[in-house]
């Protein structure tokens, strides 16, 4: 008598198997049908193949003592997508969608991280640049496990969120993003958090090329850059990579399936 299957893996990914059968079929997850309106139409997506990704909203970043703030950067715009993010997690959460924190986080040697990279974050090679002390509590920039790479207390990660570090503006260069997405079956991505024009808009583009389905939220994303990069970057998405919602419309199109 053959013995119980058991599951293999993390599905919708995932096998099951005993001493003498291997079934690969993979079954689906049961369909999870929205109507989500974005910008330029709407759009019917599946939330059971669904997932955010929130990049980078990290002290350095975000907060008045972290890294872009002591180098002179007004970081009160990227701090605008923490409450609409704090409202959209818990009915995502409830959706049972996986939170993905994309967040930038060095080796303390900082032996990936090419000359030409540094350059950009400290063009005179004398600043204050990637791992060094910052000014007000000594954590050192953008590296793991640091305060200066912590999210912001405002934004609570669950034990149930998955916690990415990347080392690039893309989230998807050396890192685990595609093969966790595509483990889990998640193949249509709403984005947020900051830089819009930069870390964010970069992932997004490496989604699309993936083939990925990217939405990205506009008010729970924002950018210290000038107001014209936000404008081409929204402009961009909405022409090129994907659609441009906001987490009002998200959270009225969850509604029915959250009540």
């Amino acid at each position: 008598m053959n013995s119980p299957l058991q599951p293999l893996g993390i599905a919708p990914n995932a096998w099951v198997v005993n001493a003498t059968l291997a079934d690969i079929t993979r079954p689906p997850l049961p369909p999870v049908p929205i109507e989500l309106a974005t910008a330029t139409k709407t759009l019917r997506l599946d939330l059971a193949k669904a997932a955010l990704v929130i990049v980078d909203m990290q002290n350095d970043f975000c907060h008045p003592d972290g890294w872009l703030a002591q180098i002179g950067v007004d970081v009160t715009p990227a701090r605008t997508p923490i409450a609409p993010i704090q409202s959209l997690l818990p009915v995502l959460r409830q959706a049972e969608l996986p939170i993905i924190w994309l967040n930038w986080g060095n080796r303390p040697d900082l032996l990936n991280i090419a000359a030409g990279l540094r350059h950009v974050y400290n063009p005179t090679g004398s600043g204050l640049g990637l791992g060094d002390p910052l000014p007000k509590n000594g954590a050192p920039v953008l590296i793991k496990s640091s305060w200066a790479a912590a999210v912001v207390d405002e934004l609570a990660i669950e034990p149930s969120d998955i916690c990415i570090d990347k080392y690039r503006m893309s989230g998807f260069w050396d890192t685990a993003l595609d093969s966790i997405l595509r483990n889990l079956g998640r193949s249509s991505l709403f984005f947020g958090g900051v830089n819009a024009d930069q870390c964010v808009m970069a992932t997004l583009q490496d989604a699309n090329f993936l083939g990925y389905d990217c939405i990205l939220l506009s008010d729970c994303t924002a950018t210290t850059s000038p107001d014209y990069c936000l404008q081409a970057t929204l402009y961009n998405v909405k022409q090129c990579f994907g659609f441009v919602s906001d987490s009002s419309s998200l959270i009225q199109a969850l509604s029915p399936k959250t009540a």
